[in-house]
């Protein structure tokens, strides 16, 4: 019984190395014909993308205008804060006038930043709110011009991956690999001649009886 078990395994273990050998003589001609259909898939998704990307690039340029226009005037305001204070504390009235007013301006402030916090859920860092007011400003005026921002993304997730899908098709380890599989191996330093031992060694391990 025993004897008959390993057997089979043995036959299973060999019909499926056959059916790899049979594979891999046609695998030039499967890997010209998917390349050159990936490659025709990619050329139609890049010319659908190719006017939403000008728009895209267009808008962005605007957006980024307008973002760093609100920051100077952020600034702008700051420095009149600080004029009106610094008038009022040395020419018209005296510091332990304003004093008060300082700390209530103060605190105020950081109401504001909290309330910030509150709204959007984020951390109040000037870096982060530039970022999201040109992203608000981009998307406000997306609709205006007629970009879809949603099909634009799925537009470059599809190229993104179909060019995954190209770089698997040409590396020769990695041809019957699934996708799956590949990009949990992406971040896979070993040289290629590592990999082929690696491969060899697993299948010499599955054709040892157990």
């Amino acid at each position: 019984e025993r004897l008959s078990n390993e057997e089979v395994t043995r036959l299973s273990d060999v019909r499926n190395l056959v059916n790899q050998l049979y594979e891999a003589l046609n695998v030039r001609e499967h890997q010209i014909r998917k390349e050159r259909e990936l490659r025709a898939q990619l050329e139609k998704l890049s010319t659908e993308l190719q006017p939403l990307e000008e728009k895209r690039m267009a808008l962005e340029v605007e957006t980024s205008r307008k973002t760093s226009a609100l920051t100077w005037v952020g600034l702008g305001l700051m420095g009149v804060q600080f004029g009106v204070l610094a008038r009022l504390t040395w020419w018209e009235y005296s510091w332990d006038i304003m004093e008060p007013v300082t700390y209530f301006v103060t605190y105020g402030t950081a109401m504001a930043a909290y309330a910030y916090f509150v709204l959007t859920k984020q951390e109040y860092v000037l870096p982060d709110v530039k970022d999201r007011q040109h992203l608000l400003t981009l998307h406000k005026k997306a609709k205006k011009i007629g970009l879809d921002i949603n099909q634009y993304n799925s537009l470059k997730d599809e190229i993104d991956k179909l060019e995954k899908d190209l770089a698997r098709l040409r590396d020769p380890l990695q041809i019957h690999l699934p996708s799956s599989y590949v990009e949990k191996g992406v971040d896979d330093k070993r040289s290629p001649l590592t990999k082929i031992k690696d491969m060899l060694e697993e299948t010499s391990k599955k054709m040892k009886i157990t």
